[in-house]
């Protein structure tokens, strides 16, 4: 099962009153700073009261293991917001279909905030299962709904994958490489319960800084440093990615217009092409007179 302490994507609901900023940027991206693909596939289309399948994939190397905030290794944990238009919303379980049910089983969908419904948050889940996540959507009906209206709309998706830098707090997580805060010489690298301390000989005396667990020194004894020179391997694995796209809310009427439209279209120029035999059969018969 994967640890709730690794990924927190319900920590915005905290912070924020919508998970997307005017710039078009998504709050999440401020705790993990790394970036990565994501993608979500919708159809071009659908109809009002329909349920459709919004699929996100958030991609990563197998075999990949993340620092745990107690300094242990474990598999990376996936999370993701989708933002769909408005009047738009998760699929209540009976209208799933018995496919729907099955690529859904196991994922909890939570929507943002009571009036945001059509913001819905999933995770943290385990990546090596759940590196697709599908989401069941319900268009809504304008004829019911009068605050929605056929057209096009906006989709907006921020997936992530691992643990973030930054908590929202504004403190550093351990899953960040550590650097030198002084210039100087390495004196001594000791362990410690809690990981490991670096002492730097430098022109002022000597510095200690504090390795949290998990990390790997990435320094020895002798070695010279600079202000910012990094003292560990960077641990962060993961990463996260946001990708907007669009889908339509086509009208029933509409299209059964469009197809009255095309057909008569094809027989006005079926019409203008017997007309046209019609017209060279008479000429030939008054040249032939």
């Amino acid at each position: 099962m994967p640890q709730a302490a690794a990924a927190y994507p319900f920590w915005a609901q905290e912070k924020y009153e919508t998970p997307r900023e005017a710039t078009g940027r998504i709050v999440c991206a401020n705790c993990h700073l790394a970036k990565k693909a994501v993608k979500v596939e919708v159809p071009q289309a659908v109809l009002p009261d329909t349920v459709f399948k919004a699929v996100v994939e958030i991609p990563y190397e197998d075999g990949l293991q993340q620092i745990q905030a107690d300094g242990s290794r474990g598999g990376l944990n996936v999370g993701a917001v989708l933002m769909l238009p408005d009047g738009f919303r998760i699929a209540p379980p009976e209208r799933l279909t018995d496919e729907l049910k099955e690529e859904t089983e196991g994922v909890y969908y939570q929507t943002y905030s009571e009036n945001q419904q059509n913001v819905v948050i999933v995770g943290p889940l385990g990546g090596e299962e759940h590196r697709e996540i599908v989401f069941p959507v319900l268009s809504p009906d304008p004829r019911t709904d009068k605050s929605v209206h056929f057209g096009k709309y906006s989709i907006h998706l921020g997936g992530n994958r691992g643990r973030g830098q930054v908590y929202p707090t504004g403190e550093n997580s351990n899953n960040n490489a550590v650097k030198a805060t002084a210039a100087g010489t390495v004196a001594a690298i000791a362990s410690t319960d809690s990981g490991f301390t670096i002492t730097l000989d430098t022109a002022a005396g000597q510095v200690t800084e504090i390795i949290p667990a998990g990390l790997e020194v990435a320094v020895t004894e002798g070695t010279e440093v600079k202000v910012g020179t990094l003292l560990t391997a960077d641990p962060n694995v993961g990463g996260f990615g946001q990708m907007d796209t669009e889908i339509v809310l086509q009208s029933s009427a509409r299209i059964a217009g469009l197809l009255v439209f095309f057909a008569g279209v094809m027989l006005v120029q079926i019409m203008l092409v017997l007309k046209k035999k019609q017209v060279e059969k008479v000429q030939a018969a008054e040249m032939n007179f």
